[in-house]
């Protein structure tokens, strides 16, 4: 797993609490018996408060025919890019990602589409983790030459990687918001939602403080429409919420949670069942190196990584101040806080503990 740095700009508190998704997670873990046999072999936002989103789909006037003429309007030459103003607006305009354009930059670089961003939504992140292993929120640094790369022009390839035997490591896909996508399986073969892993927003935080999803962010599509993908899949191919472009019922799915839709071009869906979002690389990749998707942006820790606290469950994550944050737990019927505090050249952690027990540390950035 990777990282990076920068502040985390929310100057806001954050209460929201998502009982439906909860509620999805009780289910699938019902439902989920049948699967577990199958599952464990294979083993700078901006600066309005963060608001929580549903995941019920809003409507959208785009139509399909509108995103294939703003994908096919990325395909001119760089001359004529560099002719007109609505050509270079519609390099911006990758459909989905526009939405997000304060804090996702996206612009085209050759054969694929560079985005830059610094990995942290705009929504809450952390609360009703009950599996933890003591990680944090901290920006990341995808830009430039360690920005994501999405070929312009996907194809299908002959050898599929599949990710139930495979791509434990590194992101799968790219949410439209800009944070990263991983593996529904984490490094044990274990499905990382069943296991309480992942907050109500289906993410949570790697060994370098990465925050990162490992199901479908399926609360985007009521932010982009339905018909604009949620999150593109590192191969290229769009990821789109639970019904088809146009609005209506979803397709039947392969094994790798996508389908070839009526415009003819292939495309996923995200799902609220394994494999969630894309079940690995249906489209030609460049290569896979050390059990994930190459190339990709790469972070460094810049602390150890953390250990797993039995019986803790996060209650709440807060950003009383720009650059402040805090995370509180809730261990035995007590409660620990974690509160940290960035700047440009370090990041500064006090540790309570629920036996009240204080810690600091600082790491150079």
């Amino acid at each position: 797993m990777q990282f990076h740095e920068h502040p985390h700009e929310h100057p806001h508190h954050h209460e929201h609490e998502h009982e439906h998704v909860l509620d999805r997670r009780s289910a699938l873990r019902l439902g989920g018996l049948g699967l577990g046999g199958i599952l464990l072999a294979a083993c700078a936002p901006s600066k309005s408060a963060i608001s929580s989103t549903s995941t019920e789909l809003a409507a959208s006037s785009t139509t399909a025919a509108d995103v294939t003429s703003t994908i096919a309007a990325t395909t001119t030459s760089q001359a004529e890019q560099a002719t007109t103003t609505s050509t270079i607006a519609a390099l911006n305009t990758l459909p989905g990602f526009d939405e997000f354009a304060s804090t996702v930059k996206v612009f085209a670089s050759g054969d694929y589409w560079q985005v830059e961003s610094n990995g942290l939504p705009a929504h809450n992140m952390m609360v009703g983790i009950t599996s933890w292993q003591q990680q944090v929120p901290l920006a990341m640094t995808y830009k430039g030459s360690n920005a994501w790369q999405l070929p312009k022009k996907p194809a299908l390839a002959d050898n599929p990687v599949s990710a139930k035997t495979s791509l434990f490591r590194g992101a799968i896909a790219l949410a439209v918001n800009g944070v990263p996508i991983f593996n529904a399986l984490n490094n044990r073969g274990e499905d990382a939602f069943l296991v309480g892993e992942l907050d109500k927003w289906g993410g949570h935080c790697g060994r370098a403080d990465d925050y990162h999803y490992h199901v479908a962010p399926l609360h985007l599509a009521t932010i982009v429409g339905s018909a604009k993908p949620i999150a593109y899949a590192l191969d290229g191919f769009a990821i789109y919420g639970s019904t088809e472009p146009d609005g209506s019922t979803m397709k039947k799915l392969d094994e790798y949670n996508g389908h070839v839709g009526t415009d003819g071009v292939y495309h996923y869906h995200g799902t609220t069942t394994y494999p969630y979002i894309n079940g690995g690389m249906r489209g030609v990749i460049r290569g896979v190196v050390g059990d994930q998707v190459d190339p990709q942006p790469s972070t460094k820790p810049l602390r150890p990584a953390g250990t797993p606290l039995q019986g803790a469950s996060i209650t709440n994550f807060s950003s009383p101040k720009t650059g402040q944050y805090a995370l509180e737990y809730s261990q035995a019927g007590k409660t620990g806080l974690v509160e940290y505090t960035v700047s440009d050249t370090a990041v500064a952690f006090t540790f309570t503990s629920p036996t009240g027990a204080v810690t600091t540390e600082k790491y150079s950035r």
